[in-house]
């Protein structure tokens, strides 16, 4: 049975999560009629071997990190792995 505790969420808090609860639901996706259903999980699975991470020797200046090569074109969403040079003095 679930224990009782007093509510210690702000003022504001509270107020988001009633506008949240107050919105409209999403409507449902469309799918095809053929399509089967599945496991989130399977989807992920599928993901993760279409794209491998690429590496590129990279620069960070002023905190920002950027790649050496001007010639880099990064699909959206792509993951990378940029490779610095530590320099520890």
């Amino acid at each position: 049975m679930p224990t009782v505790s007093p509510d210690e969420r702000s003022a504001e808090r509270r107020l988001l999560d009633d506008e949240i609860a107050a919105e409209k639901y999403l409507p449902p996706l469309k799918v095809s009629p053929g399509a089967t259903p599945e496991p989130a999980e399977a989807f992920l699975r599928r993901r993760r071997r279409r794209r491998r991470p690429q590496a590129f020797l990279g620069v960070v200046e002023k905190g920002l990190i950027r790649p050496v090569d001007p010639d880099v074109r990064l699909p959206e969403n792509a993951s990378v792995i940029i490779v610095t040079a530590s320099s520890v003095e």
